[in-house]
């Protein structure tokens, strides 16, 4: 035990500084308090029918009708409990508060992968805290994009085990591949799972071009059997949560449209301009170097002392006036929509990068640049099309995913594995300290001469002005009631304080670099020891992100608990329907962004809410029923019995019932049959739906089989609810057709007439029906998905082999470590 502490110490030694490290930048969460972030307040309120299901009956439900009418629960919220990596995941959320865990992750993954890689410990540490501080990686968290940091996180440690299996080391690499590939998925965010899987491909295609150059391509075939393994394997662990999601897309918004003739709709997969929506600036790549390069983030940042606040003192207005002003100013001035904060790497870091392209040799750098370039290329979006539609429509998947600016996250790995590989290369032993030198040389020539540059003409590059900057102008000469001099002269000033942003943080990185450059110069030439001058290096590039970070994810984003739960308290209104006894009837709140807020459905089954991957059918209903002017038909055969509306003093919301609601279910007079998709949509925009069903002709034998028709005295009701067990029981004189106001997904609602499964139809493009028997009987909906069930019994298994692979692992390696 005595020798695994000598062997280990400095290890255990480091991460316990990376836990210090967080303790320190995360000292409220140690103190009892939570991070605001905007994405888990959302996820709080969409989740709420099925938390409180969950804790009536010990499991979250498949399905809930919180949000759009009704969707599978497995969307939003679901444990898979036979799933290996859930209660690993569990486990690291469990051992430290949020956000710690998941910056814990980034470090010590990092260090893993780069002490797999051969570098010191100390050098190890140093590209750990270079890619865990990463700006985008706090951004993340402060945005509650938690999944998202999360499959980030997991990147160093599946990297390390295919790096590792390349070595032959197989029994080792293969188990953590296959473990970690297991935690990246079942992290859940399939889109950043997505984007390292390219990044791989690429690494594969230059082993393979090496071991066919080498004549080595039988130990590649075998090595690259052994990572097939194991990616198959971390799937196979997934098999419920991949099952359940490919099943969905099938019907959600990334699916195929159903309207032939609504261009608006993609055929297949997402609206380009929709996931092209956030693509980086090609201009942009600077905040890589410079992080107010374009304003940093979209929130305010000027104050008094800016020329804003100057030229508004100007021309007559008090200072108090003059801030408030320019504090509402529009700072970031790049193609986003907005931003939450610059791509930013480290000015130090990068500089390494560049310097890395000179010294370092071998497949891996190609690797790192390779990936690093196109990363950045597919970020651009729709700024370089060239690439990006190439992507977006051949390329299997891409045209799934939306904000393409997420491809950066594979660079922000790369970059420090090749800083610290140049620092490594230039400071090994038997280095030709006079070559590293001259390399060093020439890169700050480069990368001090652009800084240089751009301090002295940052207009050289940068116009600092948006693609809405007449419409500012616009606006503030309005203000200023049509005063067109006053409105030049504000937007004006704003430029003027972009460029002071950015030639401060200009400034900021030309330092960190110098400093940097001074550091390395003394270590190439050994005039300090190694250890000691890596921890300057890694002290100056903790000082610089660190800082950064701060800007965006700092204590004041921390808040009690009590406070948290307040913000969250339901208004009086929602308290007014929340009272009404009826387990299950819609609600339309035109409060707030109906169907952009997730506000709504933290107390109530609404008709809007938000979710990235909603139900075709229900976006398309809300296309064209629900945009503009609402459908009263489509209100009222979703059962949408309340409004929420803004009062007469425009603040206060007032709830209005709506009398001519369809219920839960009900008996139809007529049924008028569509050819297609088209017609029915078309027919729904004006028809009786409490005595007309609209059914598409491809229903129209489970119809007219069963001759059914108008009943005299039919009455049904619903008598149990559960978000997905339903029980009505109903009475009509013949075989009549029934409409329930449930939203229609095939893959797994089944139908219980007496306890016999029964088949059902599509009705008004978006509901259940069925032609019910005559008599009285009761009915149960049970949503019971297969691809759940016996995905759950596959993830088992493939948990159990992996178990056993990662216990073979520990023991060979146990084995190998022991002396003969």
């Amino acid at each position: 035990m005595s020798n695994w502490f000598k062997r280990n110490g400095i290890h255990i030694g480091i991460i316990l500084f990376f836990v210090i490290l967080c303790f320190v930048y995360f000292t409220p969460a140690f103190q009892g308090k939570v991070l605001m972030q905007g994405d888990v307040q959302k996820a709080g309120a969409t989740q709420s029918e099925i938390m409180k299901y969950k804790e009536l009956d010990g499991k979250a439900p498949l399905w809930t009708n919180s949000m759009f009418g009704g969707m599978p629960s497995y969307q939003i919220w679901l444990k898979y409990p036979k799933n290996i990596t859930t209660h690993i995941i569990d486990f690291i959320k469990a051992s430290s508060p949020n956000p710690v865990d998941i910056v814990l992750l980034y470090l010590i993954g990092t260090y893993f992968l780069l002490s797999v890689l051969g570098l010191s410990p100390w050098l190890a540490a140093v590209g750990a805290i270079a890619f865990g501080f990463s700006s985008y990686n706090f951004i993340f968290i402060e945005a509650g994009h938690s999944n998202q940091a999360m499959a980030i996180a997991f990147y160093p440690f599946i990297v390390a085990g295919v790096l590792l299996t390349l070595r032959q080391k197989y029994w080792l690499g293969a188990a953590i591949t296959a473990l970690f590939v297991a935690l990246e998925i079942r992290a859940n965010h399939i889109q950043m799972t997505y984007y390292l899987f390219i990044a791989l491909l690429i690494l594969m295609g230059i082993e393979f071009y090496h071991a066919y150059k080498n004549k080595q391509l039988k130990a590649f075939g075998k090595t690259l059997g052994v990572l097939v393994a194991s990616a198959f394997l971390g799937v196979l662990v997934n098999t419920g949560n991949l099952w359940t999601t490919y099943e969905y897309s099938k019907y959600s918004t990334r699916g195929k449209s159903n309207i032939t003739t609504d261009s608006a709709q993609p055929n297949n997969g997402l609206d380009k301009d929709y996931a092209f929506q956030w693509s980086q600036g090609i201009g942009e790549t600077f905040t890589l170097l410079i992080p107010n390069a374009y304003g940093g983030a979209s929130q305010p940042m000027l104050d008094g002392k800016s020329a804003v606040a100057k030229a508004l003192v100007s021309k007559g207005a008090d200072i108090n006036q003059a801030t408030g002003f320019a504090q509402q100013m529009p700072v970031y001035w790049g193609p986003k929509p907005f931003t939450s904060g610059p791509w930013y790497f480290g000015a130090f870091v990068l500089f390494l990068f560049i310097f890395g392209l000179f010294v370092v040799k071998g497949k891996l750098k190609w690797w790192l640049l390779g990936a690093t370039v196109l990363s950045i290329l597919l970020a651009f979006g729709k700024h370089f099309s060239l690439l990006s539609d190439l992507f977006f429509h051949y390329v299997p998947l891409y045209n799934k995913f939306r904000s393409v600016e997420f491809n950066l996250a594979i660079a922000s790995l790369c970059v420090p594995i090749l800083a610290c590989l140049a620092i490594y290369e230039a400071t090994k032993p038997g280095a030709d300290s006079k070559l590293m030198i001259q390399k060093l040389k020439t890169s700050a020539y480069i990368v001090l001469g652009i800084l240089v540059v751009l301090l002295a003409v940052p207009t050289v590059l940068f116009s600092f002005k948006s693609d809405t900057h007449q419409d500012l102008i616009g606006q503030l000469s309005q203000v200023a009631g049509g005063d067109q001099s006053f409105g030049a002269s504000i937007a004006a000033a704003l430029i003027d304080d972009r460029i002071s942003l950015f030639r401060a943080d200009a400034l900021r990185s030309l330092l960190f670099i110098i400093v940097g450059i001074g550091v390395l110069w003394a270590l190439i030439n050994k005039k300090i020891a190694q250890p000691l001058g890596l921890i300057i290096i890694g002290l100056v590039v903790l000082t610089d992100l660190w800082s950064l970070d701060k800007r965006y994810l700092n204590d004041e984003k921390f808040v009690a608990k009590a406070i948290m739960n307040q913000h969250a308290a339901p208004r009086e209104v929602d308290e007014f329907i929340m009272r009404d006894p009826d387990p299950d009837f819609r609600v339309l709140d035109l409060t707030i962004p109906t169907f952009q807020s997730a506000d709504a459905t933290a107390f109530h089954k609404t008709i809007g809410g938000y979710h990235a991957a909603k139900l075709k059918r229900f976006q398309e209903v809300i296309d064209k029923q629900l945009t503009g002017s609402l459908n009263q038909d489509v209100l009222d055969m979703l059962n949408t019995k309340y409004f929420i509306t803004a009062g007469k003093d425009g603040q206060t919301a007032s709830m209005q019932a709506n009398r001519t609601a369809c219920g839960h279910a009900w008996f139809v007079s007529e049924v008028k049959f569509a050819k297609n998709n088209d017609e029915e949509m078309q027919a729904i925009s004006s028809f009786d739906p409490s005595k007309v069903a609209i059914v598409n002709q491809e229903f129209k034998h489970l119809i007219e089989d069963k001759r059914a028709g108008a009943p005299t005295n039919g009455k049904i009701e619903l008598t149990s609810y559960h978000p997905d067990h339903l029980k009505y029981e109903y009475s009509t004189d013949k075989n009549s057709v029934a409409v329930f106001s449930e939203i229609w997904y095939p893959k797994g609602w089944k139908m219980y007439v007496d306890g016999e499964e029964t088949p059902y139809f599509r009705a008004n493009y978006l509901l259940r029906a069925a032609v019910l028997p005559a008599g009285n009987h009761k009915i149960e909906w049970k949503f019971e998905p297969n691809s759940y069930f016996l995905g759950e019994n596959i993830s088992l298994f493939g948990s159990i082999i992996l178990s056993l692979i990662l216990a073979m692992a520990i023991y060979r390696e146990i084995a190998r470590k022991q002396p003969a």
